[in-house]
Formats: C-alpha cells, sequence, structure tokens
C-alpha cells in the first residue's frame, strides 16, 4: 500500500506547526516536499526500501532533511519533531485552519490564549464573545469565523479531486488484474471528475462474487477494510473511502449509468424512460406498458437492455455522453436530440498561459520551467509571475521595474527555446477593478492575466467586469478567488461577467490547480453560451504542476466546452491574433 498520502500529511502538519510558531521559509519548504510526494507515481516505501534516503531525494523538492524525516516516518510511525510540536501545541490543526480567515499563526494565538484545540473550542469561544478580546482580533474576525466553521465543517468530510483521482486510477489498474472480473469502472463523483470527493464508487462485472471481494480486501493499497458482505465491500487507501459493489455482466452497464449519477441527471433518464412505457433502475431497463404495476419489483417486465451503458440510453432514444455532462444541464435534451457537444480532449490544448517561476513564488527558473512545458507537450507557454499589489505579501510580487527586467529575460529565454515563449505577468485586481501594474508595462507585455487575490467575500462582479474593460487585460485568472475546501471565494453574476468577456474579447480562466478549479463548470458552460472565450491554465509553480492540465480540461468538459471555445487549443498564430500581436 502506498504510504505517499500519509507521509504527505505529516510533512504538512509540519509545516503548519512552524508556521504557527513564526519560523522562517521552512514551512514552504516542507509544502513544497509535500505536494511532491503525494503525487509522485511510486510509492515512498518502495523508494525507501529499494535505495533509501538517496532515492527518496530523487523526488522533487525533497532535499536531505525531509528525506530523513520521511524515512523516520516509515521506520517508526511518526516523526519526533513533530511530535513534539504537536505536544507543545495540542491542537486539531487541520479542523481549525479549514476554517477561513484562519492560519497556523491565528490558531497559536487562539490555543494561547483561550485554549482553543478543536472546531467545537472554536466555536464556543466565538459564540461567547471570547475572540474578540485577544488583541489584534475584533467583532468582525469573531463574526467571520462563526459564519465560516458549517463551511468547515462540511468541507472536511470531502476530498480534493486531486487527492482521489489517484487512489481510482489505481483500483481501476488493480482489478484489470482480476482474473475474476471481466469489467471494471469507476462510478459516481469521481467519474464525473467533480471538483471535491466524498469517496470514490468502484463496480465491477463478474460471476465470481466472493472471489472480487476476496481480491479487493486483499489489495496492496487497501489501509483498512471496514465492511464487506456477498456484493459489496468498503476499504479505505490512502485516506479515501473506497465503495465496490459487483453486479452480473448483464447488468454491469445499467449499474454503471446508476451509479454514475448524477441524481438529477437519473430522475431525467427516468422520467423520460417512464413516458416511453419502460422502467429503468440499476438492474437494466424493462418494458412494463403490459405490467399491471411497474412497481412491483425491480426486474418486472421485459428486459431491453443493461449490459452497456450506449445499450441503456439507446433503450431510451438517447446517444451516450461523456460522464462530465451528467448534471441535469440540458444534456438529456441534447443527448435525444443529437445535439450534445464535441467535447475538448487534453489532446486539443496546445499551451499553458499562467505559470510561476522563482522570479515570484515559483520553484524553478525561467528556463527549466520552460523546458518542463516543452517535455509536457507543450507548443507555446506565457510566464505568468505574481506582480505586487493586493494580496501579495511577503514580496512575493514583481514591482513595475522588475517586470520590465523580466520581460528581456524571457526574451532570452525565447530565443533558444524549442517552443514559443511569451512574455505575460498575473497582476492583481483591487476591489474596485484596478489592475495593480501600470499601463505603460502592461503594454509591454505579450499576455495580461488579472486575477483577485483579495477582498474575496461578498461579490465581485463590479469588479470583474471593471478589470475585463481594461484595455490590456487578456485572462482574467481564478475568476472567484475560491480554494477548494478552505473557501468559498466571491459571489458573481455570471452572465454579467460572460456577457462583458464577449464584448472586451477578454477570456476567463479554468485555473487547472485541484486546489481551485475555478472557473466551476456551471459558470464555464454559461460562459460560452455567451460567447466568451475560455482558457484553461494550470497556475504551475513547478514543473510537476505542468500536470494539472487534465484536471481543468475535465472541468472544461463539464461546463460543455468545445476546442473552438478554448484559446489555448488555438495553434500559436491563433493566440497570437486573440492577443493583437
Amino acid at each position: 500500500m502506498s504510504k505517499n498520502a500519509e507521509v504527505a500529511a505529516e510533512l504538512e502538519a509540519m509545516a503548519d506547526h512552524l508556521e504557527a510558531r513564526d519560523v522562517d521559509y521552512k514551512p514552504n519548504i516542507y509544502r513544497r516536499a509535500a505536494d511532491s510526494i503525494r503525487g509522485h507515481s511510486l510509492a515512498v516505501e518502495t523508494l525507501y526500501e529499494e535505495g533509501g534516503e538517496d532515492a527518496l531525494k530523487e523526488i522533487e523538492d525533497v532535499g536531505d532533511a525531509i528525506a530523513s524525516k520521511t524515512a523516520e516516518y516509515l521506520e517508526t510511525g511518526h516523526i519526533e519533531e513533530l511530535e513534539d510540536l504537536r505536544e507543545e501545541m495540542p491542537v486539531e490543526m487541520d479542523a481549525l485552519t479549514a476554517v477561513e480567515g484562519v492560519g497556523p499563526k491565528t490558531v497559536a494565538a487562539l490555543y494561547d490564549a483561550l485554549g482553543v484545540e478543536t472546531l467545537d473550542d472554536l466555536e464556543a469561544a466565538a459564540e461567547a464573545g471570547e475572540i474578540q478580546e485577544i488583541k489584534g482580533f475584533g467583532p468582525k474576525t469573531e463574526e467571520n469565523i462563526l459564519e465560516n466553521i458549517p463551511f468547515a465543517r462540511e468541507s472536511r468530510e470531502r476530498s480534493l479531486l486531486s487527492e482521489a483521482r489517484p487512489v481510482a486510477d489505481r483500483v481501476q489498474q488493480f482489478f484489470a488484474d482480476v482474473e475474476a472480473v471481466e469489467r471494471a469502472e469507476v462510478a459516481g463523483s469521481i467519474r464525473r471528475w467533480r471538483p471535491t470527493i466524498g469517496d470514490v464508487d468502484a463496480l465491477t462485472a463478474s460471476e465470481d462474487f466472493e472471489a472480487v471481494i476476496d481480491a479487493f480486501e486483499n489489495w496492496d493499497e487497501a489501509d483498512e477494510v471496514i465492511e464487506a458482505g456477498k456484493n459489496k465491500a468498503t476499504v479505505r487507501s490512502n485516506g479515501v473511502r473506497v465503495d465496490l459493489r459487483v453486479v452480473v455482466p448483464e447488468e454491469f452497464g445499467a449499474a454503471l449509468q446508476y451509479f454514475t449519477g448524477s441524481k438529477d441527471h437519473n430522475i431525467a433518464v427516468r422520467n423520460r424512460a417512464i413516458d416511453m412505457g419502460l422502467k429503468i433502475n440499476e438492474y437494466g431497463v424493462f418494458d412494463v406498458s403490459e405490467v399491471a404495476n411497474p412497481d412491483s419489483g425491480q426486474r418486472v417486465g421485459e428486459r431491453v437492455a443493461g449490459e452497456t451503458e450506449e445499450d441503456v440510453y439507446a433503450a431510451v432514444e438517447m446517444a451516450w455522453m461523456p460522464p462530465e455532462l451528467r448534471e441535469n444541464r440540458g444534456e438529456v435534451e441534447a443527448a435525444a436530440n443529437d445535439e450534445l457537444p464535441d467535447l475538448l480532449t487534453i489532446d486539443d490544448v496546445n499551451g499553458d498561459l499562467h505559470f510561476h517561476t522563482n522570479y515570484s513564488d515559483g520553484d524553478e527558473s525561467i528556463e527549466r520551467m520552460v523546458e518542463a512545458a516543452a517535455e509536457f507537450g507543450h507548443d507555446y507557454v506565457s510566464v505568468g509571475d505574481h506582480a505586487t499589489g493586493p494580496g501579495m505579501v511577503g514580496g512575493v510580487g514583481l514591482s513595475d521595474e522588475e517586470l520590465l527586467d523580466q520581460i528581456e529575460a524571457i526574451r532570452a529565454v525565447a530565443e533558444d527555446a524549442d517552443i514559443e515563449v511569451f512574455a505575460g505577468v498575473e497582476a492583481n485586481i483591487d476591489e474596485e477593478g484596478g489592475i495593480s501594474v501600470g499601463d505603460d508595462v502592461l503594454a509591454e507585455l505579450d499576455c495580461v492575466v488579472a486575477s483577485p487575490h483579495s477582498g474575496l467575500d461578498g461579490d465581485g462582479t463590479e469588479r470583474l467586469v471593471t478589470a475585463i474593460e481594461h484595455p490590456e487585460v487578456d485572462i482574467i485568472g481564478h475568476p472567484t478567488g475560491r480554494m477548494l475546501n478552505q473557501r468559498p471565494g466571491h459571489d458573481i453574476d455570471i452572465d454579467r461577467v460572460a456577457e462583458a468577456a464577449a464584448d472586451n474579447g477578454t477570456a476567463l480562466e479554468i485555473n487547472s490547480d485541484p486546489r481551485r478549479l475555478d472557473l466551476r463548470a456551471s459558470n464555464v458552460k454559461a460562459a460560452i453560451e455567451a460567447g466568451a472565450t475560455i482558457s484553461i491554465n494550470t497556475d504551475a509553480h513547478r514543473p510537476g504542476a505542468f500536470e494539472y492540465m487534465r484536471f481543468g480540461v475535465h472541468t472544461a468538459r463539464r461546463g460543455w466546452c468545445e476546442p473552438d471555445d478554448v484559446l489555448n487549443c488555438r495553434d500559436v498564430d491563433g493566440l497570437r491574433e486573440f492577443l493583437g500581436l
């Protein structure tokens, strides 16, 4: 079983506890290493067993100290320094920092002043009016904390897509090698590529249920068997719950359609079936036109489909549709009328127009990031380091003068690069919609991404529309500013924002960072219906993060995007035309 997620969680805990005690620079080092370990393709315990700490140091962002702590955890099940920090401050750090506005330093202040250790403690202190009495806090801070606790409780019950998807991929690979399994797929929200996941649903077709359940219980990646029955079992893998259901082959397609969902989609399909004298459920599609009481059983009437999803949809005179579309947003009617979109795939994407280098808060040089983009398969990129401005702290953002210097450095790299390299920036949108970079500097840049990084509560429509109307802004980055399981971001009137974007030739970004996935799918659909252009970017801060593109692509597919809707599906000449170059 892979311990990558366990190790990553411990390193993130180290980062939080060090930040809580005002330790400089180390927290970011631990967080980058945790991110790299969590996403690494090989199990850290296998690397360590085969090559010791030297093998661990081959993982991106893992140096001597972190390799040593990783080895310590693999050997003993704990990291002594972290246990000491936890003993010094025995708080539920993950739960408390899930509340928007509560970071590790706030946790430390609340613990030192009030002894707050849990969400319940935090809620009680806020309700009693005790938080506003702490120096540096106040009534508004206390009110915000109290308002955000319910969101924090809910978010802790769901995993990010990037945490659950690797588990889903591995369970599919596992069942591909189980002899008793004839077919296997994941279902539920993970198959629809929703941004957060409650659990991973797996479905298999077999004539030997016992053999499949037994194999699943003994899966190497199963950390814990929660329950097992005749045709169902549940395990926990890398912190993610995996629910398995085994069905007979002739019912696999119906079960896959049913358990993929969504609930609203299934209700719409079921109602269509009823109108046609059919009954559709997880066991198949049945002709019940001659049945007196169609609700008298699950398998009543004559079976007309069930073995494949294609057959199930064909039985109700619908085309099969990609799972990402199944949210009851018009796909049932489109499938019935042969009007489904021709969704883009990752192979349609030709570049990335928003990533960071060590000029701001990225890990690597311009040269290395450009090389990594070329290795990923891109034809072009635009460097998009942070400009200084609202929301930028710790000296992260570049001044106008520094941006002009960076443009020269980007041009120099572009001369020798194997792909086209554009000079860009991620500027900040202030609360009035102003851009944090001077117009004279913006005019020198090829691609301007403008993003909100502060004031992310309330309604953000006017600030976005104002930024969209700025003649030098090409793309609005992560428009709502949401961070999944951390903050909801500001509200926007997507129809107004999309109309403004279409009128001004400004693209709206799907930020592919799995902590963001912003714009959300429903907003993407509204945007393209208004004629706006979408740009799918990774916001990569290290080479490996170019892989995030798949999360953005699937979000775009959930929003009904075709290649022509997406800016970076254009070739380099098409991009130049959009940017006015």
